[in-house]
């Protein structure tokens, strides 16, 4: 199909059609990152812009990697050193850059829906690497192809999320791509860590971490987002790592097929 989207801001604004788009023409890059040497000139004189608000560390860098490999010319903006410390807004800071003329920009910031607005407000186009609560895109494209690769068509897949629902834009995106292309997802944590409205979405909601993996075929393990929280959501961490934590005696309790995905970082112990 042909591409007319300006912008890649989050699954919930793509079609199955589209979302496959993309996982497809991944899947033909992908042995690119096999080679002796690993560079093609699909990006060859568009300029990138890599522009995080928050911490990161696997897709700060595989999106630097991507861009390399694609033969781009990049910039990373270092929030730390920027004129954002001396009160430059979010628009201001991308509208100068885009007077650079530069073809995009790859953008994390704290607020949901700050990728959108930004979208509507510049001729470049973006790529949301995380917004807030609301959406991780190319996560959750990860997540998908690598459970296509592994179970092929998603189709009446039970697919099983667990943890930080709450807080989680990994799990928000997931479910978006997930049920677009017929998968059928259930969320799992202590109540305080599940939105009220997380079942307007479609996905079952469960309790129990072992009830709810007994009939699945892959399961996505969340970290605890400590650095959300306004207050503790749950009485400790070995309380929680006791009744939603995976390890090796539960995993016997399961089928061995059962595929098991955490997108990091991971928290030792919880």
């Amino acid at each position: 199909m042909s591409w007319d989207k300006k912008d890649l801001l989050g699954l919930e604004y793509l079609s199955a059609e589209e979302i496959i788009t993309i996982l497809d023409t991944a899947r033909s890059f992908s042995e690119i990152s096999t080679r002796p040497i690993k560079k093609v000139p699909a990006l060859r004189g568009k300029t990138v812009v890599n522009l995080f608000y928050e911490p990161s560390t696997r897709t700060s860098a595989s999106f630097e990697l991507a861009e390399k490999r694609l033969s781009a010319d990049i910039v990373n903006m270092n929030i730390a050193t920027s004129s954002v410390k001396k009160g430059e807004t979010l628009l201001d800071t991308v509208k100068n850059l885009c007077a650079y003329k530069i073809d995009v920009i790859v953008m994390r910031h704290s607020v949901s829906g700050s990728t959108l607005y930004l979208a509507r407000n510049i001729e470049s186009s973006e790529v949301n690497a995380g917004d807030g609560q609301h959406e991780h895109t190319t996560q959750a494209l990860l997540d998908i192809y690598t459970l296509r690769e592994h179970l092929g068509e998603l189709k009446n897949k039970r697919i099983v999320i667990v943890g930080d629902i709450l807080h989680s834009r990994v799990a928000r995106s997931n479910i978006w791509g997930l049920q677009k292309l017929g998968a059928k997802v259930t969320v799992v944590g202590p109540p305080t860590l599940i939105p009220r409205q997380i079942e307007e979405m479609g996905v079952d909601v469960s309790y129990n971490l072992i009830n709810a993996l007994k009939d699945a075929d892959a399961v996505n393990m969340l970290r605890i987002q400590r650095e959300r929280e306004k207050f503790s959501l749950f009485p400790s961490t070995k309380e929680y790592s006791k009744l939603f934590g995976l390890n090796s005696e539960k995993l016997k309790m399961l089928s061995p097929n059962l595929i098991v995905m955490h997108p990091g970082p991971i928290n030792r112990g919880v």
